[in-house]
């Protein structure tokens, strides 16, 4: 490895999304979603099997790595705060305290970063999968900090333009 991107789903398009990826030189994409869908006609390309097909004809590996996903309290928690706070989940650009603060105790301090960087050490760069437009508004952000930290590797966020 190389080092460690992540990418969001929300303000690609599917060609644009790919040619983010080929850009970069991703060659393994790490889905680390719950539920590996997208609601909406726009980001059906980003569902898990279409999304697969499309990733083998562009050359690059895919993997589920579930155990990085915040567990179902956590999404509910964060949904709650982005609804208190008027934020549409798409337009989020942070995370809540609470999120925060569960997601360290229940994913990131319990998981051996180590392991997981040896299970990744084929790829020359994997980029972790979520659908937020922005690193800052997706645990994505926090389990590439926490890889990269076991793995001594920079991390690169792949952006939509605009």
């Amino acid at each position: 490895m190389r080092g460690i991107a992540t990418i969001g789903v929300y303000g690609f398009a599917l060609e644009g999304f790919l040619a983010a990826l080929r850009g970069a030189g991703v060659d393994l994409l790490v889905d680390v979603r719950r539920r590996r869908g997208v609601r909406g006609h726009e980001y059906a390309w980003a569902n898990a099997g279409r999304l697969q097909e499309e990733l083998a004809g562009a050359g690059i590996g895919y993997r589920h790595l579930i155990e990085l996903a915040p567990p179902v309290e956590l999404i509910r928690l964060q949904s709650r705060a982005d609804d208190a706070a008027g934020i549409a989940r798409r337009a989020r650009a942070g995370l809540g305290e609470a999120f925060l603060a569960g997601y360290e105790r229940d994913v990131l301090r319990p998981t051996d970063w180590d392991a997981v960087a040896a299970s990744l050490a084929d790829a020359a760069l994997p980029a972790l999968l979520c659908v937020e437009r922005v690193p800052e508004a997706c645990h994505r952000a926090l389990a590439a900090e926490a890889l990269a930290a076991a793995a001594g590797m920079p991390v690169t966020h792949l952006l939509p333009p605009g």
